[in-house]
């Protein structure tokens, strides 16, 4: 492993990455993992990958583990990148379309991802209880990773969450408790709570790791595209780790000498019903405002205030970017 420290993503203070973390101590903001890169590129040659296993762990040294046997996989990530003719000639675009399709990830979802990193990362620290809230797929992703590695999971998830992501979580043996409110408010429970039933708070952005295994899809797209990244990356944001840790992939792989400085442009798509970042953008604000009566039928868009929300209007701009807003009933723009 090649980690120097933890960064503030905001103020930019430094924290000691060997010991649990979760929050900047200073700002409250979230926590970037950090990288010798010089050294993990001298080990880590991209030639070299097509020897290694089909999963997200191929990456190693650029992620946050010392010892492999703390690893906790279900051989997640290196997920098939689709051509998507049919849909393509349907839209106003003379390119390649591609949608990456992370259903085929061990828990049928991208949360795998963060949640392997995470899990791992704490079994490594001497972690043995954990908290999330979640709306549905994290919750399961953290339950199969928490099991695995012998830890007490403890879920907070809102009431109206599709019963079959509840009892998911219950048949690997974490204790589920539905709470009347949104992923928020379960959030403010895991938070009230956590110093005293000795949790390690797994939130979105609320721990450094999460993201770590997520910025993989970044890698795995550059690869499978042949180290040149794709114009355009559409991706659907509620608390927005995937789009974050994409970005800081790119800016890893550069530093690496893997790929040069040309970067997609990013585009956070929310429903009309749950929009901040939407707003927020267009707005021209740093910082989003908690969306009011947040509702959607994709509970796992359902976030009214994300803790990296600068993080993802950041990104946005940067690229030359943008944000939309979409009604999950029809098939236009809202």
């Amino acid at each position: 492993m090649f980690v120097t420290h933890l960064e503030c993503s905001l103020c930019k203070r430094s924290h000691d990455a060997e010991l649990i973390q979760g929050l900047c101590i200073e700002c409250g903001k979230p926590l970037f993992v950090l990288y010798d890169l010089d050294r993990a590129a001298a080990e880590l040659k991209k030639e070299n990958l097509r020897n290694r296993k089909n999963s997200l762990w191929r990456y190693q040294e650029i992620l946050p583990i010392i010892k492999a046997n703390n690893i906790i996989s279900f051989g997640e990530g290196w997920t098939p990148l689709l051509r998507s003719e049919r849909l393509a000639s349907s839209l106003p675009i003379k390119t390649r379309l591609f949608i990456k399709d992370e259903g085929q990830n061990p828990t049928q979802s991208f949360k795998a991802r963060g949640m392997t990193a995470a899990i791992s990362r704490a079994k490594e620290l001497g972690v043995t209880k954990v908290a999330v809230p979640s709306a549905g797929n994290a919750a399961g992703a953290m339950a199969a990773y928490a099991a695995q590695a012998g830890m007490e999971a403890y879920i907070f998830m809102p009431s109206d969450t599709p019963r079959a992501n509840v009892i998911e979580c219950q048949q690997m043996g974490a204790k589920v408790t539905l709470i009347d409110g949104l992923i928020t408010d379960c959030g403010k429970i895991v938070a009230e709570r956590k110093e005293a039933e000795g949790w390690f708070d797994v939130s979105t952005l609320k721990e450094p790791y999460r993201v770590e295994g997520k910025k993989t899809m970044g890698y795995e797209l550059a690869e499978q595209l042949g180290w040149e990244l794709p114009d355009v990356i559409i991706y659907p944001t509620g608390g927005g780790t995937g789009l974050i840790g994409m970005w800081k992939a790119f800016d890893e792989m550069e530093q690496m000498g893997w790929i040069g400085s040309k970067r997609p442009r990013m585009v956070s798509v929310q429903s009309e019903t749950c929009a901040p970042i939407v707003h927020a953008f267009h707005n021209g604000d740093r910082f989003a405002q908690e969306f009011e009566n947040a509702s959607t039928v994709a509970s796992g868009l359902r976030v009214p205030k994300a803790i990296g929300d600068f993080l993802i209007l950041d990104a946005l701009r940067a690229s030359g970017g943008t944000a939309i807003a979409v009604s999950l009933f029809d098939k236009g723009l809202s």
